[in-house]
């Protein structure tokens, strides 16, 4: 069985994406139920050389956005990292959702052997298509949901499994 680029990105980062937005909702709820402030959830951490939960969301989002661009042989579209509360980062995801709803299947359909190339500060990287989205794109994603909902979780609120997994 094989499987199109497009459908093996955008399903998964979409319901990644989903999910997150809905923890993002249950530490919001939690922040007013606990009488806790916002601020203190969205700037906490699980380690010190850790990024805090509101970059962690910047960075799922700006891996999706960025890996449907370059996939779809698109300029990565530049967005400012100002979320300051939970309904700001929740819209970012919505944003960035449908960012990827608005680039057709033929677009990144086709990319498997597609030149990619991130400019890091180590150095260039270089991928095919097909390993830039299942060896960098889909694992940085998701690493980086995981960790916004470990935060969360590490701090009280009252999420599960499903909660990360999505609709299911």
């Amino acid at each position: 069985m094989t499987i199109s680029m497009h459908a093996a990105f955008a399903p998964i980062a979409k319901t990644l994406l989903g999910a997150l937005s809905n923890v993002l909702q249950k530490g919001a709820d939690f922040a007013a139920a606990k009488n806790v402030d916002p601020s203190v959830l969205l700037n906490a951490r699980l380690a010190p050389d850790m990024f805090a939960l509101a970059r962690q969301v910047q960075i799922a989002t700006d891996m999706a956005r960025g890996g449907a661009a370059r996939l779809a042989g698109k300029d990565v579209p530049s967005v400012a990292d100002t979320e300051t509360t939970f309904d700001e980062l929740k819209k970012r995801i919505a944003d960035t959702i449908a960012y990827i709803d608005g680039i057709p299947a033929s677009a990144i359909d086709g990319s498997e052997n597609k030149e990619i190339v991130l400019k890091m500060r180590a150095g260039d990287m270089t991928f095919t298509g097909q390993r830039y989205l299942m060896g960098f794109v889909i694992p940085n994603l998701t690493f980086h949901c995981a960790t916004a909902y470990n935060i969360l979780r590490h701090n009280g609120v009252e999420v599960g499994k499903r909660d990360f997994l999505g609709a299911f």
